[in-house]
C-alpha cells in the first residue's frame, strides 16, 4: 500500500487538481502555462525550489496531457519537462518506413524509449533497471491518465490510486503493476499519427488479458477536467474528497484553440474521405468546449477565454456574459480556472504575435515550429495568470 500518498489523498485541507488537455508537441503551449504557475507559486510560498507536485495533489492528462501529467507527479520540475519536449520533439515524432505510412506517419519505439528514460531518471531508478510501474511509489500525486480501450470500445481512465478496484494487490490483473511508460504510450497513440498499443494485464495468470489502446483525445475526454471532479467525489473510485468552492480547485491548461471556419464550404464537399480527416478533431474540439463549459456551470469560474458571445465567459470574478456573476444558478462545487490561448490569426495578433503564422501552432506534429509555441505559451502565460487567481488554495 503506498502510504504516503494515502497519507496526502486523506490529510485535511482544501485539494487541487491539475488537468493537461491533448494537443501532440503543442503540449509546449501547456508547459510554458504551466512555468509560469510555477513560478507564481514559489513566489507565493517562499519556496525557491518547489515544484508543481508538491502544490497539486492530483494530476492527470490525456495523450501529451497524461506525458506532462506523469511527469509532474513524478516531481520534474517545468524547466525539465520543456527540456524533454524541446531535446525529444523530433525523436518522438520520427517518420515511419513508407509502407507503414499507409496506416500511421510516426514510429513508436523511439517515443517509447523516450518515455521509459525519462520517467526512470525521474522517479530515482538506476540506468538498466526495470521499468516503473503506475504504483510506483516515487509518485507523489495522485495520477490519471485517459486511455481509449479499442478492444472494447470504452474511455479507459487509469489512476494509481490504491484504493481503486482494479488497483488491489490481490488482483493477479492489477493495474498498478503496468509500465508507467507504456500507459503513457498508449494514451497517446493518436490514429494515423502512431499505431497503436497493445497491453497485456495480468500476464501469465488466469485472468490474462491484451487489449489494444489508442489515444485518449479519441475518446470524449481530451479535455480530462471534469472526469477528474467526477473521480475524486464518486464513491466508486475511493478517493471522497467533499466538493465546495473553498475545498477544491480545478487548474484546467489547453493546448491552444482556434475555430477551423470553412466558409466556402457546400454540402457535397462533405463525403467520406473528408469526415475521416475532419470528424476526429472536431469531435475532440467539441468536446473539450463541452465539458469546459461543465466545469464552469458546475464550478466557480475564476478565469477563463470566453466561451461564445451568448455566453461570454463565465467567470464569476469579471463576468463578461450579459449575466455577469449571477450566471448560472447551481450551488459551486469547486473553483476552477481555464488557461488556453486562442491560436487563431486574431487571437495571435492580440498577444502581440503578429510574425506567428496561425498554422505553425495548430497542428499535432509541428516539431519545426517549437519556438514559436513556446512563445505563444509564454506570452499567453505572461498576460493571463495572476496570483489571486490562486487565493484560497496557496
Amino acid at each position: 500500500m503506498h502510504t504516503a500518498l494515502l497519507r496526502r489523498l486523506d490529510g485535511p485541507g482544501p485539494k487541487r487538481i491539475l488537468a493537461c488537455d491533448g494537443g501532440g508537441i503543442l503540449g509546449l503551449i501547456s508547459i510554458e502555462i504551466l512555468a509560469r504557475l510555477e513560478a507564481l507559486l514559489r513566489e507565493r510560498s517562499g519556496r525557491p525550489d518547489g515544484v508543481l507536485a508538491d502544490w497539486f495533489d492530483f494530476c492527470c492528462g490525456t495523450s501529451t496531457g497524461a506525458i506532462i501529467a506523469t511527469c509532474l507527479s513524478a516531481g520534474m520540475g517545468t524547466e525539465q519537462i520543456r527540456r524533454f519536449y524541446v531535446d525529444s520533439g523530433e525523436a518522438m515524432f520520427h517518420p515511419a518506413g513508407l509502407l507503414k505510412r499507409l496506416r500511421y506517419g510516426y514510429e513508436d519505439e523511439p517515443l517509447a524509449a523516450t518515455l521509459r528514460q525519462a520517467l526512470n531518471a525521474a522517479l530515482g531508478h538506476p540506468e538498466g533497471a526495470p521499468p516503473a510501474t503506475l504504483g510506483d511509489p516515487g509518485l507523489r500525486t495522485l495520477l490519471m491518465m485517459v486511455l481509449r480501450n479499442h478492444t472494447t470500445d470504452s474511455p479507459w481512465p487509469v489512476s494509481n490510486h490504491p484504493r481503486a478496484r482494479y488497483n488491489r494487490r490481490e488482483r493477479p490483473d492489477c493495474n498498478l503493476d503496468l509500465p508507467l511508460w507504456q500507459l503513457v504510450r498508449a494514451s497517446t497513440a493518436a490514429p494515423t499519427y502512431f499505431p497503436p498499443e497493445v497491453v497485456t494485464l495480468g500476464a501469465g495468470s488466469p485472468k490474462e488479458q491484451t487489449f489494444v489502446f489508442v489515444d485518449g483525445g479519441v475518446t470524449t475526454y481530451n479535455n480530462p477536467a471534469f472526469l477528474a471532479f467526477e473521480m475524486v467525489t464518486a464513491a466508486p473510485y475511493g478517493v471522497h474528497w467533499p466538493a465546495g468552492r473553498e475545498q477544491l480547485l480545478i487548474v484546467s491548461v489547453g493546448t491552444g484553440h482556434a475555430p477551423r471556419a470553412r466558409p466556402g464550404l457546400q454540402a457535397d464537399d462533405l463525403w467520406l474521405l473528408d469526415h475521416a480527416k475532419n470528424l476526429p478533431a472536431a469531435l475532440m474540439t467539441g468536446a473539450s468546449a463541452g465539458w469546459d463549459m461543465a466545469c464552469r456551470v458546475v464550478g466557480d469560474c475564476r478565469f477563463g477565454p470566453p466561451l461564445d458571445r451568448e455566453v461570454g465567459d463565465l467567470v464569476s470574478l469579471s463576468g463578461t456574459g450579459p449575466h455577469g456573476a449571477t450566471a448560472t444558478s447551481s450551488a459551486k462545487l469547486f473553483s476552477y480556472l481555464r488557461y488556453d490561448p486562442d491560436v487563431s490569426r486574431a487571437g495571435l495578433d492580440a498577444l502581440g504575435l503578429h510574425d506567428v503564422d496561425p498554422a505553425a501552432v495548430q497542428t499535432l506534429d509541428g516539431v519545426a515550429h517549437i519556438d514559436a509555441i513556446q512563445r505563444v505559451g509564454a506570452t499567453y502565460a505572461a498576460m493571463t495568470l495572476r496570483p489571486e487567481h490562486l487565493d484560497g488554495f496557496v
